[in-house]
This record gives structure tokens, sequence and C-alpha cells, in this order.
């Protein structure tokens, strides 16, 4: 006898591999972001410099990384009943600890005399637009369909 059951839909969202891609593309030019910053920083200011640069590109790396990753763990709950509180709720929360997270940053980096403050500055610029390209590009080039994915219900039948 055969299993009568239908085939499990799945209600994982189109947007997961734009994000993954975007999150690998987003890696490997702020790899490179890193390495131009922190010798152009070594160059121009010392190691205050160098320090500077790496600190800048980090801080782009991990506030590029959690909008991504909230979006991506937020698409878990696709599917569910729950989901668009829960999508909304966890990349909100995400934007607050990126927000809060560059507050502390800054009110503890402002004065630190181990860094050169205008390379962390530049060097966090360029990491912010690079990954805002990347954003572009990366969604420019994808194929998501126009329609979504949502399943409608069937029509009632009259009997």
């Amino acid at each position: 006898m055969t299993d009568a059951r239908p085939d499990p839909v799945d209600r994982t969202p189109t947007s997961n591999p734009v994000l993954r891609r975007a999150l690998a593309w987003g890696g490997l030019l702020a790899a490179v972001i890193l390495v131009v910053s922190a010798v152009l920083g070594f160059v121009f200011a010392g190691l205050p410099g160098l320090l500077g640069g790496l600190v800048g590109t980090l801080m782009a790396v991990v506030f590029m990384g959690i909008t991504a990753a909230s979006i991506l763990l937020a698409n878990r709950f696709a599917g569910s009943d729950l989901f668009v509180g829960a999508f909304f709720g966890i990349v909100l929360g995400g934007w607050l600890l990126k927000f809060i997270v560059f507050i502390v940053l800054v009110v503890l980096l402002r004065d630190a005399a181990w860094l050169d403050t205008t390379v962390l500055f530049l060097s966090l610029v360029a990491g912010v637009i690079a990954s805002l390209v990347v954003d572009v590009l990366v969604v420019a080039k994808s194929r998501l369909p126009y329609a979504s994915d949502i399943e409608l219900p069937k029509a009632p039948t009259d009997e």
C-alpha cells in the first residue's frame, strides 16, 4: 500500500541563496578592504593607523553580517503562523543590536590613543559602501520570482 500523504512543501524563502551569496561576496570584499586599509593605515599613520584600519573594517563586516544573519535566521520561521511577527522582531532586534553596539564602540574608541580614528572612520565607510555595492550587485543579478512563494488555500466546494 502506498503512502497517501502529500509531498511536504518546501517553505524555504527564495531570498536565502541571495543572502548567502551577498554574505560570501561581502566577506571576500571585506578581506580586500581589510588588507588595503591596514596597509594604507600603517603607511600613513604607523601602528595606530594599522589598528584603525583593522578595527574599522571589522566593524563594517560585523554590522553587514548581523543584517544578513538576522534575515536568514528569521526566514527559518517561514511557513509558521508566527512568521511575520518573528521575522520583523528578529530583523528589528538585529538593527537595534547594531545601533547599540555602534554607539558603545564610538564612545569606547573615540579617545583611544592606540588607534587612528581617521583611518578607522575611512575604513568603516569603505566597508559600508562596499557592502551596499555587493548587495545591489547580488540582488540585481539574482533570479528571484516576481510572484510570491505563498500557497493559497483551496477554494471551498459546494456539496
